[in-house]
């Protein structure tokens, strides 16, 4: 059932976010801060719209300056011109499953039409700049991530990594997202974290409130390590040289279909290409079987804090 409340005040990627529903995740603005919001999140009726849209066999339709989503049996999204976004939800429908499609996908949306990066991934603080991991899903980019805030780091953002662009020869800046991760329980386990405020997602994946380890200030952006997963036994670490450089950052852009409906790509490019001159970026390869999450670790940090000479790609 969906938790309608009075307009409330939230922050999340920089943003002041007006909210018709509840949004436990994001920290609340205080009355004093009240201010006009830079995004309007309403309960509404889209199903007309989306008829409209001649796309009822699919999830996505898209219109000038707006962006429908399609989820079934959850809710239909419509997130428009980088400042609204309408949640239409299906009877029955559970909180927590709108607020992951809002908290995803249409941040990631709305993101790129304001035109800040959303990439795929979590990103941590290491001696006061921000240091991103991008992946496919299963990668172990949250874990990673997770494995630092047990060593004292703090947390960034996870899931969606909102990157606004270097101005002036500055590098680019990684704006904090929310206090929250998500981990599988496997996960949760193996880092032996206490459960008893974690929110049930789905099958074995909970939020993970961060409480102490949270950066409330954007910082600007350091280096990017894209996990994968290998078959050997041993973990590696390489740098990405060149063109493939853009590659990689295309890749793992939250969303990156999106790019050209929402009439992108020049935006997208120039964006990355500067973002590639001037982010250090390296391949991070973990074994498939095990848990190697500290050691892991221990090689970014090698690399970050020590300037570990890696092979090249």
């Amino acid at each position: 059932m969906t938790d309608a409340i009075a307009p409330t005040l939230y922050t999340a990627f920089g943003l002041s976010i007006r909210s018709e529903l509840l949004l436990p995740e994001l920290p609340r603005k205080s009355a004093q801060q009240a201010e006009e919001a830079d995004i309007d999140i309403m309960i509404g009726d889209l199903s007309e719209a989306w008829r409209a849209s001649g796309v009822q066999n699919d999830y996505y339709a898209f219109a000038a300056g707006q962006f429908l989503f399609y989820v079934p049996e959850v809710a239909i999204y419509c997130i428009r011109a980088g400042k609204q976004i309408v949640v239409s939800p299906f009877p029955g429908a559970e909180a927590k499953s709108i607020r992951i499609y809002l908290l995803g996908t249409c941040m990631g949306a709305i993101l790129m039409q304001r035109r800040t990066l959303p990439l795929h991934g979590s990103a941590v603080v290491i001696n006061g700049q921000a240091y991103a991991f991008v992946g496919e899903s299963g990668a172990g980019k949250s874990t990673l991530a997770a494995t630092f805030l047990k060593r004292g780091y703090r947390l960034l953002t996870d899931d969606v990594i909102a990157v606004s662009p270097g101005k002036d020869g500055n590098p680019p800046v990684v704006i904090p997202a929310y206090p929250q991760q998500k981990l599988w329980q496997e996960s949760i386990d193996r880092l032996g974290m206490q459960s008893g405020r974690n929110r049930h997602l789905y099958l074995s994946k909970y939020a993970i409130p961060v409480t102490n380890g949270f950066a409330a200030k954007a910082l600007p952006l350091a280096g990017l390590f894209e996990l994968t997963k290998t078959r050997g036994r041993e973990v590696k670490l390489s740098r990405f040289q060149g063109l493939e450089r853009l590659a990689i950052l295309r890749m793992h852009t939250y969303r990156d279909f999106l790019i050209p409906h929402l009439g992108g790509e020049q935006w997208h490019f120039s964006t990355i290409v500067g973002m590639a001159s001037s982010v250090d970026m390296y391949r991070l390869q973990r074994p498939s079987a095990g848990f190697s999450a500290h050691e892991l670790v221990d090689r970014v940090l090698h690399a970050v804090l020590e300037g570990e000479k890696v092979m090249q790609g």
